[in-house]
């Protein structure tokens, strides 16, 4: 933090003993000989004698007094009074000061100290103990509420030692003021502020203690007053002296503004009656941090230190703490300060989903805030107009995330009265802080509110529950109406000011009273079933649900229940006591007495808190509600959604847990236009697919016909489908649209349909081995399914039905099927799916099964459905197959038009990408002339750019097998153009094709073998590849052996002669190149190998007339080249002389 030290205000005059003598701020000190014996200062905790009514009364008096007051109150107080008041005024937890030198909470610094992180060492609070233990705390002196001394810190291998001069003040034990030499700029205390502070609170028997320099001062006569200023300036006569001579002349002048005051500023004497208590918080630094944080734009982990930020507020609150109020104001404003939000705003875009979350904690802790339950009206008021300022700005975010009225409010298009909801978003353009704003306007004052957080014997068994508004249940237990958000704000305010006791209290009486309401509802439904089905209509449907709310109701209450459920079951007290915090410890103590609220009050007979708080989940969750309108809005309605079932799977199910479970299935089953899984559902309700799915699994080993009732109710998507007329009774369940032309903005709906699906899955993996339950899955899914991420899968299924029943194929829902099929064929096209081939053989069936015109019609659009690859090689084949035909029953012209379409395809294909398509376009054009002519043509021309020689190979092959040897010559020869094969390659794939054309030259005659030989000698490096064609062209006479049956006579083919010549030389070059390259690299164990190599070598050698004298010469220039490779050369000599 950057540190300052406060200027006392000019009314804080000291001027003679007994009044205004001492000053600022009440705090401890430590006792020396000056304040009293020891024992009496430092608590008695040694001797364990009972502390002295001068201690106690000091203690209390330091607490809650200004010393100004202490002073008008008393015309003289005894100094060891002073003494022990001024002693008693510093702080005596470390928990505040570790709250204000860390992001982390005192409870998790000590955990943190047990395996100290490097992160967590770098703590200020860390450092600061560290530097403590260490003894790096020197010359430490209080005068009055005023501490100092100096702390060093070691050089490290980069810094050199430090020396940093530390001063504290303090008053009513709260740092007021600080300042270190080390210049620290940061939100939080240095490492040395740490240290000075808990050097005072664990050791204050070693502190110099002084009463305030003004009580001192009085205490010297004239002559000792002059020396003391005169040793004062020279001792710092280069920093004091202009200053000294200022007031010594305004002193001396008469008519001078510092002698028109009565007496001088003491900053050792402690607070005045108008000083503002709360611990030092520097505001310039907490603004520039969040100013940096947000201009960081999410980058670095701005958003995560600023959710530090809000947790360190919520410490603060939960500490009673006035600067957590304060820190909010300063966060808030630079957050309104942000320029980004004007950006988005004219733009039109809205913002990061992080960023939209930091907001709402923003909008949350404001509530808190207001909801204070002992927040004084006049500070409320202040509150409420920092609230309205910041609501009025343009700018200020909306709490549904949208940026202006495009998007039309639902709540705008409802009749009025449909839900009696008095914060049904009646009004546009609500803010994150209108929930705040409307907050300022509720109190804590009713008599029953007041009964229910305060009492644990609040009941009631003589009450009569016979209206809406009762007080108390049929039981004569506690309820409260009141908005659920609303009310369960108070929960969460309650809790984060410090209140866990009354938060609890509050929180079961919110809980009855909903269960009390879903019984109502129910019994209601029940009631008038016919009539609301008939009419189509509900009398209540929550237009702002529990789950996804900006307050997040349910969450609170599951939270605030849980806490105490499972401090109950692990043995652990529910509620911490920080007032008995040991003055050597941080962080809380916790009361080893029994929980502070009674286990079993206000539970049913085998109920417990973690049952309460499960059932509290599924009443939230299961409630129906209407989809918000914006992104944002409905991203945090699926997100608050899994955050509560996370929490839910948490919780192992016992048989309590699963008779509730049963309970309130039933409840959604039959709840009506009430539950989301009920018979009337809204068009725009959200859908409980994820918690159905929870719901099933958790049942299915239970009571697997209510899981099944429960997931089959759950798959429906109203949304997409169209609306029922309202008296509409033929459909099983009743679709009633709240506003019926307007069609939703569903942002989130292809995660919606996802967890569809998902629900789907795990039905039918559930169902497998039962065919009833499979078949309902099945029509299920073909009823509500209409997802096209994965309408796929609904294609397939739908084909099933179709065509695998024993009637005839339904040409409706293979047409159905069909357009599914081609819009996953758009969808993919362009990404890599490991399921496309499938797909599209799928289709290609769906469409035959449709009839001939479907498949022409894929075949006429194919560039928007198909790869080339695909067209020609699935779809066009699987065509014009023989199956095909047979299969619809076409007569000769309805083969020729399809097979015409099929060809122009290929060749559409072809030209798109033919190194892919050419050979399938050459095999769908056999049968037209013409047409295998192009798809000819159009090789040719690719040829030479764009495709390979294994491509090109491939279509030769082709061609000799289909009789067009020359053809296939020609394709073999320009495929040679594109290879080259190194003298390592021995194991190339190609060989088989180099082999194959040069098999295929020799049998078309000399002059093909003449032109092929220099491809081969150019394209070919590898020496017993070059020996193998050499042998095999000189077996037999060129165009011997014809591919049609005629016969060359003749001789042999000479070596000595071209071709075969230039083919015998580069053989024999290869196999010298390869030999020297071998022996660059070689090592001992390829020595035999090697040998073996050059015996083939020596075999092409001897081909030629003279072959047998350059095989010596080569022999000879190797050992003398190699001399060196010894035992290789032995070995040469050895075989080859």
């Amino acid at each position: 933090m950057a540190e300052r030290v406060q200027q006392p205000p000019a009314k804080r005059l000291c001027c003679r003993p007994g009044y205004n003598a001492t000053c600022k701020q009440g705090q401890r000190a430590g006792g020396t000989a000056c304040g009293g014996s020891a024992a009496t200062q430092s608590g008695s905790s040694k001797t364990q004698s009972p502390e002295s009514l001068l201690d106690i009364a000091a203690r209390k008096v330091a607490e809650k007094w200004p010393f100004q007051r202490v002073e008008e109150r008393f015309e003289r107080i005894p100094e060891p009074v002073q003494r022990r008041i001024v002693y008693w005024s510093f702080p005596r937890s470390e928990r505040e000061i570790c709250m204000y030198s860390s992001f982390n909470t005192g409870g998790e610094e000590v955990a943190a100290s047990g395996g100290e992180s490097s992160d967590e060492t770098r703590l200020p609070f860390r450092r600061g103990v560290a530097l403590l233990e260490s003894g790096c705390v020197d010359n430490v002196l209080q005068v009055g509420f005023h501490l100092s001394g100096t702390v060093r810190e070691p050089a490290t291998s980069s810094e050199p030692e430090l020396v940093c001069s530390v001063s504290v003040s303090f008053d009513r034990c709260k740092i007021t003021a600080v300042t270190c030499g080390c210049g620290n700029k940061d939100i939080f205390y240095c490492a040395h502020v740490v240290a000075l502070s808990l050097y005072r609170v664990r050791k204050p028997e070693q502190v110099k203690l002084r009463l305030p320099i003004s009580e001192t001062l009085f205490q010297m006569n004239r002559d000792q007053l002059q020396k003391f200023v005169q040793y004062l300036i020279t001792v710092h006569h280069t920093e004091v002296l202009p200053t000294a001579q200022k007031l010594a002349d305004e002193i001396l002048s008469q008519n001078s503004e510092i002698n028109q005051v009565h007496g001088a500023p003491d900053p050792t004497a402690g607070a005045s009656v108008d000083d503002e208590n709360c611990w030092h918080l520097d505001e310039e630094q907490v603004q520039e941090q969040v100013k940096l944080f947000l201009s960081q734009g999410g980058y670095h982990g701005s958003g995560k230190q600023l959710n530090l930020l809000f947790s360190k507020v919520r410490e603060m609150l939960k500490m009673r703490d006035s600067n957590g109020a304060r820190m909010l104001t300063l966060i808030t404003e630079q957050f309104m300060g942000d320029p980004r939000l004007a950006l988005w705003r004219q733009q039109g875009t809205t913002m990061t989903d992080k960023y939209r979350q930091l907001w709402d904690e923003l909008g949350a802790l404001w509530m808190c805030i207001v909801l204070n339950p002992h927040c004084k009206p006049e500070q409320k008021g202040f509150w409420l107009r920092q609230l309205r300022r910041w609501n009025g700005v343009d700018v200020c975010p909306l709490e549904d995330g949208n940026h202006g009225s495009e998007l039309t409010n639902l709540t705008n298009a409802l009749p009025q009265g449909l839900a009696g909801n008095p914060d049904s978003l009646t009004r546009p353009h609500r803010t994150v802080f209108t929930r705040a704003i409307e907050a300022c306007d509720l109190h804590w004052l009713d008599s029953h509110l007041q009964h229910i957080i305060t009492e644990d014997l609040y009941i009631n068994y003589c009450y009569h529950d016979n209206h809406d508004s009762s007080l108390f249940d049929a039981r004569g237990w506690p309820l409260w109406h009141e908005h659920v958000p609303t009310a369960c704000a108070r929960v969460d305010a309650l809790r984060s000011h410090g209140y866990p006791k009354e938060a609890l209290r509050l929180a079961i009486a919110i809980v009855n009273t909903l269960r009390r309401q879903q019984q109502k509802q129910l019994d209601f439904f029940r009631n008038h079933k016919k009539e609301v089905l008939h009419k189509g209509m509900t009398s209540v449907t929550n237009l702002e649900g529990w789950v996804g709310h900006p307050l997040d109701p349910i969450g609170t209450l599951f939270s605030t229940l849980m806490e105490t459920g499972r401090s109950n079951e692990e043995g652990v007290p529910t509620f911490f006591d920080f007032s008995a915090s040991r003055p050597g410890s941080v962080g809380p103590t916790k009361r080893t007495e029994h929980p502070l609220f009674p286990v079993q009050r206000f539970l049913d007979e085998g109920e417990s808190f973690v049952s309460l708080a499960v059932e509290t989940a599924l009443i939230g969750l299961g409630q129906q509600r209407v989809m918000p309108d914006g992104l944002y809005a409905q991203e945090k309605v699926c997100r608050n959604e899994e955050q509560l079932l996370a929490k839910l799977q948490e919780v192992e199910l016992n048989d309590m847990l699963v008779k509730i479970f049963r309970k309130q299935a039933v409840f959604l089953l039959e709840a009506g236009p009430y539950s989301g899984l009920g018979e009337l559902l809204y068009r725009e309700s959200v859908p409980m697919h994820t918690f159905a799915k929870y719901l099933f699994t958790s049942l299915l080993p239970h009571d697997a016909e209510l899981a099944y009732k429960i997931a089959l109710r759950a798959m429906r998507l109203p949304v997409l489908e169209s609306t029922a007329p309202s008296g509409d009774l033929s459909r099983p369940h009743h679709i009633v649209s709240v506003v019926p032309n307007r069609y939703p903005r569903w942002f989130t709906l292809s995660h919606i349909e996802s967890q569809q699906c998902e629900l789907a899955s795990t039905m039918l993996t559930a169902a497998k081995g039962d065919a009833h339950k499979l078949e309902t899955v099945l029509e299920s899914i073909q009823k509500n399914i209409h997802s096209s991420s994965h309408i796929f899968k609904l294609a397939q299924d739908a084909f099933k039905i179709a065509t695998l029943m024993d009637s005839l194929p339904d040409i409706t829902l293979l047409k159905v099927s069909l357009e599914l099929g081609l819009q996953v064929m758009r969808m993919t096209l362009s990404t890599l799916n490991w399921r496309r081939r499938e797909m599209v053989r799928w289709l290609v069936t769906c469409a035959t099964e449709v009839g001939v015109y479907a498949l022409d019609s894929i075949m006429q659009s194919w560039y928007t459905l198909f790869t080339p690859t695909e067209a020609t090689s699935i779809v066009a084949t699987t065509v014009m197959s023989n199956s095909t035909i047979v299969r619809l029953h076409l007569d000769c012209h309805q083969q020729e038009n399809l097979a015409n379409s099929a060809r122009t395809l290929a060749l559409q294909c072809a030209m798109k990408d033919p190194q892919n398509c050419a050979l399938s376009a050459l095999t769908l054009c056999e049968k037209d002339h013409i047409a295998f002519e192009t798809a000819y043509q159009i090789v040719l021309d690719a040829a030479a750019t764009g495709m390979s020689y294994t491509q090109l190979f491939t279509i030769a092959r082709y061609m000799e097998h289909r009789g067009y040897p020359m053809r296939a010559y020609k394709l073999a020869t320009l495929a040679m153009a594109h290879l080259n094969l190194s003298y390592n390659q021995d194991t190339h794939p190609a060989i088989n094709d180099v082999l194959w054309a040069c098999a295929l030259s020799h049998s078309l005659g000399k002059n093909e073998l003449a032109a092929v030989i220099p491809l081969v000698v150019k394209s070919v490096k590898c020496a017993t590849v070059l020996s193998d064609i050499l042998r095999r062209c000189t077996l037999t006479n060129p165009g011997m052996v014809a591919l049609h049956s005629r016969r060359n006579s003749g001789k042999l083919m000479s070596l000595d002669k071209a071709p075969l010549r230039q083919l015998l030389d580069a053989t024999i070059g290869a196999y010298i190149n390869t030999t020297h390259s071998r022996l660059t690299h070689i090592s001992p164990r390829h020595y035999s190998e090697f040998i073996e190599f050059l015996s083939k070598a020596r075999e092409t050698f001897l081909m030629a007339h003279d072959g047998h004298i350059q095989f010596t010469q080569f022999i000879d220039n190797l050992k003398q080249i190699y001399k060196g490779k010894k035992k290789l050369m032995m070995l040469v000599r050895e075989r080859f002389g």
